[in-house]
């Protein structure tokens, strides 16, 4: 117990192997990401919207019911037995969807691949979480964050080219064996557990322990209910950008090639900016960073409807992404600046099982709006709903005291400062 301390730099090799491993994490969801809207439509023949979506309202119940019972069982198992497990049981998903002779084939590919999400990402969150300890809480998440979207959105636009110059199955695909292997080799030899920094970390804390963890987490406590509600309107505006961005932009014309390299862009914006905003999320008051994220979403998604060249889809997509960075890691950040050690990974369990939710609900929302109305409706009323939750945080949240600066204040006194050096240099001269 002596020997185990906190801190990135002090843990920095657990903790460089747990983002490689979070990268192929994400690769994984990246499979699908480009080109499983055209498979429903060009193999099996589905038109409307809400069949073709399917997949993600599986995909997103059973996820979040998995990261539930992964926070639950992480105290009793472990995070790195969960997280061979979560492996384990992604083996069969590339090859279910290389052969899937029925869109069933794929709905059940995306069963194995909730489940293989919600307990191989929430077991490297938490494991990251453990070693990091107080400070760098929001950079760690930045960097884990940013190794899962990245994957994400690399492995979209590889899929997506390959394609385009190759066809839809089964070639893409291929990439899915290599993840699942080198993601599964990592977790058993070379990650180890953490529950000694857990155990260490507790020592000190002076957070007191929540009363009920799913309701505090839920809605009851201030923070930490305005944080799980943003995380459900947030993964349901993603879930519907993942649905619906490549049938929009099949829609007005675009090829595969185009579209892919659109659908990578929102995520690679979004994994990459979160290296600055995790650490952002370290320094200012995490109310500031989650009301301005969402507003930022909110507007790329009105806007959008009015999009037509490749050019406004690429701009918006990198507001909708920076949006969604600022959000990210600063959500997981929060969930544990507001909970005792041992009550973190239950509550952040809690909070991953309504944030995606979303994906299910933003699928079923998006489906039935577009299949009624439009699609063009779909979106504006995801981005109206988006636009609410950042003013439920806005008036609803609070900055922890000490420490945490106002983004407002900041720039109102960076602009001083920039007025005050322009004054002396004109005295000067």
């Amino acid at each position: 117990m002596e020997q185990v301390k906190l801190g990135l730099k002090e843990n920095w090799k657990q903790f460089a192997l747990l983002v490689i491993i979070n990268g192929f994490v994400g690769g994984m969801v990246g499979l699908e990401r480009s080109i499983l809207p055209q498979i429903a439509e060009k193999e099996f023949a589905i038109a409307a919207k809400t069949a073709v979506l399917s997949f993600i309202i599986v995909f997103g119940i059973i996820k979040a019911i998995t990261n539930y019972y992964t926070g639950t069982l992480a105290n009793k198992f472990g995070r790195k037995k969960l997280l061979v497990a979560g492996w384990i049981i992604g083996i069969p998903i590339p090859f279910i969807l290389m052969f899937a002779p029925s869109w069933s084939w794929i709905i059940a590919a995306n069963v194995l691949l909730g489940i293989n999400q919600g307990l191989t990402w929430s077991s490297t969150v938490v494991m990251k979480i453990d070693l990091v300890g107080e400070k760098q809480r929001g950079f760690a998440m930045g960097l884990n964050e940013f190794a899962g979207y990245i994957a994400v959105a690399l492995v979209a636009f590889l899929t997506g080219w390959i394609a385009s110059e190759y066809g839809i199955r089964p070639y893409p695909f291929y990439i899915g064996i290599v993840l699942v292997f080198f993601g599964l080799i990592g977790s058993i030899f070379f990650i180890k557990d953490t529950k000694h920094h857990v155990a260490k970390e507790t020592i000190n804390n002076t957070i007191p322990r929540l009363k009920n963890i799913f309701r505090d987490t839920s809605w009851k406590n201030k923070n930490l209910g305005s944080v799980t509600q943003a995380g459900l309107i947030n993964n349901l505006n993603d879930g519907m950008a993942w649905g619906i961005f490549p049938i929009l932009l099949a829609s007005k014309g675009f090829p595969i090639g185009e579209i892919g390299i659109v659908t990578a862009i929102y995520p690679a914006v979004w994994g990459i900016g979160q290296l600055f905003t995790g650490k952002m999320a370290d320094k200012f008051c995490k109310k500031d960073m989650l009301y301005i994220g969402m507003l930022l979403q909110a507007i790329a998604l009105v806007v959008l409807v009015f999009a037509s060249s490749m050019f406004h889809f690429v701009l918006l997509s990198s507001i909708l992404g920076w949006g969604t960075a600022m959000v990210y890691p600063t959500f997981l950040a929060t969930v544990a600046e507001n909970t005792h050690p041992l009550d973190r990974a239950k509550s952040i369990g809690i909070f991953r099982l309504w944030r995606d939710l979303g994906y299910a609900i933003g699928a079923i929302l998006t489906g039935i709006i577009a299949d009624l109305v439009s699609i063009n409706a779909a979106i504006i009323f995801i981005g109206l709903l988006t636009f609410a939750s950042s003013l439920i945080i806005q008036y609803r949240m609070k900055c922890k005291t000490g420490g945490a600066v106002k983004i407002w204040d900041w720039i109102t006194h960076k602009k001083k400062q920039d007025a005050g050096l322009r004054d002396a240099s004109v005295l000067c001269h």
